[in-house]
């Protein structure tokens, strides 16, 4: 008679995980890329507090930034430093790496690396979020818009999450993104039913919905960075039970991991990160495909590795889209998601075309 065999242990499962497909050097490689990548958003930080749209020369920011000569005097070069660059560059940074992690952990619960935060509901739900906010309770600031943001998203992911849960193979992948996209698109037309009955609220909807880092106001930022915080630290905790979930569902159920339970909490996380980004900066479409794919290149298929490289990559592709959307149309100023849908189509198409850059991105 033939034994049962046993079900791999945790530690059996990390060894398996690592005997995964990575680029040659990967460990080497990852700790450069970290190395590297901080250094570019610190680099990316100075950048940006240095140049604008406006007519204020570098040399002048930065003699304020060290504390040179009279320029700290000066209350004009004060208000553009600090209540306009340095909210919009710590909000670049914010939702960076909001849309960066918040990509991983979808595209690792969902093992499909094309997915993003908007498949999910979130952005739809976001965006309904604040049209309602905007007709019903005149909402204009952006921490209400903050507010109204975060309560539509998480409806629509509770409302996902249900849809996806109903039937013999409720939680599964496909049923989740499948209801994202579904229920996205009926978000899409009430959104869109509500801003034709209202001018006010499309005159204000308009300019939100571009996504821009223009005129980010600091209590947004300060009231959306413990939001994001807690997103974080659910991801930090669901970093072992997707990488049981990579092996399948099967391993991870052997390993005491439920997948629909650990897919809720996933979908939990995702929705306090995407709803805080869309909330500060509007929807940002490309960002939370690109950073995954950029982590997951130089990682391998190690999740908490893609986790932390995202987390920068995210910053670093937004703040770089963000200072050339200052400098490309001087003295105005393009939106940032519209620079970072120009360099992430024809990204996501080269990838798309090319089996090499396929494997790399993780896609079989």
């Amino acid at each position: 008679m033939v034994d049962a065999q046993a079900p791999p242990s945790e530690a059996e499962v990390t060894s398996a995980s690592r005997r995964m497909p990575a680029p040659p050097g990967g460990d080497a490689r990852f700790g450069t890329a970290v190395v590297v990548a901080a250094a570019v958003c610190c680099g990316l930080v100075a950048v940006s507090m240095l140049v604008g749209s406006g007519g204020t020369p570098p040399a002048r920011a930065l003699d304020f930034l060290l504390g040179r000569g009279d320029a700290r005097a000066d209350g004009q070069l004060r208000v553009i430093l600090v209540s306009l660059r340095l909210p919009r560059t710590v909000a670049a940074l914010l939702v960076g790496v909001a849309l960066g992690a918040g990509g991983v952990l979808l595209q690792s619960a969902t093992r499909n690396v094309l997915a993003e935060t908007g498949l999910l509901g979130v952005n739809g739900g976001a965006a309904l979020g604040v049209v309602v906010g905007i007709t019903v309770a005149g909402a204009e600031t952006g921490q209400a818009y903050l507010i109204w943001a975060l309560c539509g998203a998480l409806l629509a992911s509770a409302a996902v999450l249900a849809v996806a849960a109903a039937g013999p193979a409720g939680g599964s992948p496909l049923r989740l993104l499948l209801a994202g996209l579904a229920l996205g698109m009926t978000f899409k037309g009430l959104t869109g039913a509500l801003l034709l009955s209202s001018a006010t609220a499309y005159d204000q909807y308009r300019f939100w919905v571009l996504g821009s880092l223009s005129g980010v106001e600091p209590e947004t930022v300060l009231v959306a960075v413990p939001v994001v915080g807690v997103g974080l630290l659910l991801a930090g905790v669901l970093v072992r039970p997707l990488s049981a979930l990579a092996l399948g569902d099967d391993v991870a159920r052997a390993l005491g991991h439920r997948p629909a339970a650990v897919r809720s909490v996933v979908a939990a996380a995702v929705t306090l990160l995407a709803a805080s980004a869309v909330a500060v900066a509007g929807p940002i479409a490309f960002l939370g495909l690109l950073a995954p794919f950029i982590a997951r290149a130089v990682a391998g298929p190690r999740t908490g590795a893609q986790l932390g490289l995202a987390a920068l990559a995210g910053p670093a592709v937004l703040l770089t889209a963000d200072i050339a959307a200052r400098l490309v149309v001087r003295p105005y100023e393009a939106p940032a998601s519209v620079l970072i849908a120009l360099i992430g189509a024809p990204v996501l198409i080269a990838v798309a075309r090319s089996p090499r850059l396929l494997t790399l991105g993780g896609t079989r």
